[in-house]
């Protein structure tokens, strides 16, 4: 092997590690953490949930779907009236916090009646990330986890 194959074989895997680097570091990183879905008392339900991202670049939540209802959107809360959104920012280094009294995911005439104790399936769309599968634990209807 000649010194010049080296060299650019140490250039090439440098290069490359270092596109790596970027493009991973640059690219939303998110987890789901503390999410539930209220037992509902009706044919209507909301989920809460907090989306992390840890990587260097935003992303939007775009859609929600679940087996529960052919009707899940998502909504914004402000000045005490709730309202349809297209999308929910992501923030790089931050949290997209959908909780009570707050944004929140909304389930429309729903197929069946979760019970506590059950777990309600959701797949969240967003605009960079691929689909992410989350199991939704049923809670009392009451349940609050920022007043406990």
């Amino acid at each position: 092997m000649t010194r010049r194959s080296t060299l650019a074989g140490v250039l090439a895997l440098s290069t490359g590690l270092t596109l790596a680097g970027c493009s991973s570091s640059d690219a939303p990183e998110l987890k789901v953490m503390g999410a539930f879905m209220p037992q509902p008392v009706n044919d209507m339900a909301a989920a809460f949930l907090v989306v992390r991202n840890d990587g260097g670049s935003s992303d939007r939540l775009t859609s929600v779907t679940s087996p529960l209802s052919d009707d899940v959107t998502i909504h914004e809360t402000k000045n005490q009236a709730m309202r349809m959104v297209t999308s929910f920012d992501v923030p790089a280094g931050g949290e997209l916090d959908l909780e009570r009294g707050g944004n929140h995911i909304m389930f429309m005439k729903l197929k069946q009646q979760p019970k506590q104790g059950e777990t309600v399936s959701v797949e969240l769309h967003f605009e960079k990330a691929g689909p992410m599968k989350v199991d939704l634990p049923v809670k009392e209807t009451t349940h609050n986890p920022k007043k406990q």
